[in-house]
């Protein structure tokens, strides 16, 4: 089992930036796919973004395309998610998730292909 804690949420106003990062402990944090979750009060959790174990291939969800980027440091055991253009329905609570790759190739997008997951961050963005 791998420990996964979030940091970088905070409040930050429309059109703002902020990077979220995720530290992962406990395993070989090379041999895990990592997404980007985040779930609005109300709402179900919903894929952010993903990344394959090794970085070279990652997913975004279209309404994050072109202001969000999910990236890796595998040296560090971290996986980020740099945050541009900041809009008010972007304000959730904001999760890292991982899960042990079978192939180097492979990421995930749904929440139950995740087996570990972090305690969350808020991010709250105001008009």
């Amino acid at each position: 089992q791998v420990q996964l804690v979030e940091s970088g949420g905070g409040l930050v106003q429309a059109g703002g930036s902020l990077r979220l990062s995720c530290v992962v402990s406990g395993r070989t944090f090379s041999n895990y796919a990592m997404g980007w979750f985040r779930q609005a009060p109300g709402k179900e959790r919903d894929v952010v973004a993903a990344i394959t174990r090794s970085g070279d291939v990652t997913f975004h969800e279209d309404s994050v395309k072109g202001r969000f980027i999910i990236s890796r440091d595998n040296a560090k055991n971290t996986v980020y998610l740099q945050m541009d253009n900041l809009k008010p329905g972007d304000t959730a609570i904001y999760y890292c998730a991982a899960r042990e790759a079978s192939t180097a190739s492979d990421w995930y997008v749904e929440p139950v292909s995740y087996s570990s997951w972090g305690q969350g961050t808020q991010v709250t963005v105001s008009s």
